[in-house]
């Protein structure tokens, strides 16, 4: 195999769980399950089809003859064409009756709902994982002060469990948008070729009431609750992208939080697990790359691009029905769960071994607290008897010239100095060195983790517990 191209979303980053879904034997498996709802529902509904048809068909629903498929799609060119004639091999006292009515998009269709419904699942799963380790590495880490930054310059002080809250409210963003899809999900049904069920009611006599049942039963077996009540030859290919913007969602939060890594371990604050034997850099054996997060970056780019795909394929469909859907659906559906599935592997590793450091968040904190304490030393200063007008004068000017000394000569912030030789403060410097713990300044931040968690986001673990527990383990 190594003489022939191979998707590195299925060697390097899809676990084989989501290879399974997307794989041929899920894909033609699911076919048959099909044909043989169609084959009891109409047996129930007063066709002449025997239980023994239908039992020789159970009997070899498992055992695809690719090989004899393959075969007959040479000769045929129409994939479900051979794939019924491959079954009627297996099955010959069923031949006449696989597939009666239906048309391709039957099996085609409805086998790509019921895997988007099993991919969106095990995505909805991994998710669950990454917001449970999320959710423990906030509490952990509530009252942990850090700079925050706006526009990446040091700004009021949050905590670092504060900050990973903002990652975590945008997956239950996500969730929430993966819950309303994966629950609106409904099968396209027995409608044929242009939607009218025509063959149906032929098969039928007439019959109306017989046709609307037979959605409703298929739907039953394959385990949904409803079909789409109108359609083309095809369900609407909006649903495609409703499916993909889901996932694009996703890999917008991951990218996020990937970037907010990558720039913490520029900072030396917090870092990405990092094994004993993992080589950063082929040049520089010192290095420490973001490689982990690096690569939900990549994937999450790929994601969001992929979005473009069933737009354009939804928005230039003719009438009931045209065939350049096909090959881009064959691409842009399975790869975009694929990378997927291997941004959320790589985010739950991430969490799960992230590194923090305090005394260098301590350091840079205390590097910036001086500039950021300067309204409680003033009011300070104003009990004591101080001018608020005139101190605050002072504080810019002193301020300033801290700020000159740190980023023209290179020297420590000695904001506090100067002020405590300023005779208009009347502070000594141990007294303005109280005012130096930072958790004086990071507001509500740990109280807010507690509300969030509590009121938020522990209701959808417990809720979900049972798929909870879940490692990550990344290929490369």
């Amino acid at each position: 195999m190594n003489d022939r191209y191979v998707s590195p979303l299925s060697e390097r980053y899809a676990s084989r769980e989501m290879q399974y879904i997307f794989s041929p034997d899920m894909k033609f498996k699911t076919w048959r399950r099909l044909w043989i709802a169609l084959a009891e529902t109409e047996k129930e509904l007063g066709l002449p089809i025997t239980q023994e048809q239908i039992d020789e068909l159970k009997a070899h629903a498992e055992e695809i003859n690719y090989e004899v498929a393959k075969e007959r799609e040479r000769i045929v060119r129409h994939d479900v064409m051979s794939h019924v004639y491959a079954y009627g091999q297996q099955c010959p006292k069923a031949k006449g009756i696989i597939h009666l009515g239906a048309t391709s998009c039957y099996v085609g269709d409805n086998t790509d709902i019921i895997i988007m419904r099993e991919a969106l699942k095990l995505v909805r799963k991994k998710l669950l994982n990454v917001m449970a380790e999320l959710a423990k590495f906030a509490d952990t880490y509530k009252d942990q002060p850090t700079l925050a930054f706006t526009h990446f310059q040091p700004a009021q002080p949050t905590t670092v469990g504060k900050r990973a809250t903002l990652w975590l409210q945008e997956l239950c963003l996500d969730l929430e948008d993966l819950d309303h899809v994966l629950n609106s999900l409904k099968l396209l049904g027995s409608k044929g070729t242009t939607g009218t069920q025509a063959s149906f009611l032929e098969l039928f006599d007439g019959d109306h009431e017989k046709c609307r049942r037979a959605d409703e039963m298929i739907a039953e077996k394959m385990g949904f609750s409803q079909c789409y009540p109108v359609s083309g030859q095809t369900y609407s290919r909006k649903v495609d992208t409703r499916v993909i913007n889901v996932l694009a969602g996703i890999a917008q939060s991951a990218h996020k939080f990937s970037n907010d890594i990558r720039l913490l371990q520029h900072l030396k604050e917090v870092e990405e697990p990092f094994e004993k034997t993992q080589i950063g850099s082929s040049a520089m054996a010192y290095k420490r790359n973001p490689m982990r997060s690096e690569r939900i970056a990549s994937l999450s780019n790929y994601v969001m691009a992929d979005v473009i795909n069933p737009m354009l394929v939804a928005s230039t469909q003719w009438f009931e029905r045209t065939l350049d859907d096909s090959a881009n659906k064959r691409l842009s559906v399975p790869e975009g769960f694929l990378a997927v599935d291997g941004i959320l592997d790589l985010y739950l590793n991430v969490v799960d071994g992230l590194v923090v450091y305090p005394k260098v968040i301590e350091k840079h904190m205390m590097a910036e607290l001086p500039f950021m304490a300067t309204e409680n030393i003033m009011m300070d200063a104003v009990k004591a008897g101080g001018d608020r007008q005139e101190l605050h004068e002072r504080i810019r000017t002193l301020s300033m010239e801290a700020g000159k000394n740190v980023k023209e000569k290179g020297l420590d912030n000695n904001l506090l100095e100067l002020i405590a030789a300023d005779p208009a403060f009347g502070l000594s410097l141990e007294e303005l060195k109280k005012t130096m713990d930072p958790s004086r300044y990071v507001g509500r931040a740990p109280r807010q983790v507690e509300e969030f968690l509590q009121e938020v986001v522990n209701p959808i673990l417990k809720a979900n517990e049972q798929d909870l527990g879940m490692k990550a383990e990344i290929n490369v």
